[in-house]
């Protein structure tokens, strides 16, 4: 398991659970896992793409690592091409770096170089939100909304849309906030949680 060997290796590790990617290196550099099987399905099944554009407009520096021995191109019956240019999209038009590993220990031995690689600019906090700078006011808008708990880029968009302002959003009761598609109890009470409670440094 990749946490227990990168606690094995004195990382220090927080865990959290992430909208975007499965790794969060430093404030700018967030990592998503796929194994080689999971890639092909991903593709097949509509998720990879979404998970790309997530990735890429949460963090200023997202790296996809494929990890497996596996053959990418006999796992389905997909033709090589297609996988080829999802591979070149990525890299590409998305401009997110594709790395490779053979197995757990060897992503967590990347992980922990990426890390150290890091630090060597100086310390950086960890951002669970990640530092890329949206440049226009709706970007702004959706890239605060976004950080509320269990608030994604799709969600962050329908709540804007339907509240029309960041303050409205904020100040929203929790009838309100459930009225929105996609907005549940759980969420809309995590949010009021956030927004109201005190704040009370550990």
């Amino acid at each position: 398991m990749i946490i227990k060997t990168l606690l094995d290796l004195g990382v220090e590790l927080k865990l959290e659970m992430l909208q975007t990617a499965d790794y969060v290196v430093s404030d700018r550099v967030a990592v998503e896992l796929k194994k080689v099987p999971d890639f092909v399905d991903s593709l097949v099944d509509g998720r990879l793409m979404p998970q790309i554009k997530a990735l890429k407009q949460n963090y200023y520096r997202p790296v996809l690592i494929l990890e497996g021995n596996e053959d990418i191109y006999s796992i389905r019956n997909i033709h090589p091409n297609a996988i080829r240019g999802m591979l070149a999209t990525i890299a590409i038009s998305f401009a997110v770096p594709i790395l490779y590993t053979k197995n757990e220990e060897d992503t967590a031995a990347l992980l922990l170089a990426i890390a150290k690689r890091e630090q060597e600019e100086g310390p950086r906090e960890f951002s669970l939100h990640g530092d890329r700078k949206p440049l226009t006011l709706a970007e702004q808008q959706e890239y605060i909304v976004s950080a509320l708990p269990n608030i994604g880029p799709s969600l962050a968009k329908e709540l804007l849309k339907q509240l029309k302002t960041v303050k409205n959003v904020i100040n929203s009761t929790n009838d309100e906030l459930q009225k929105i598609e996609g907005v549940g109890e759980k969420i809309s009470m995590r949010i009021k949680e956030v927004v109201d409670g005190e704040y009370k440094k550990d």
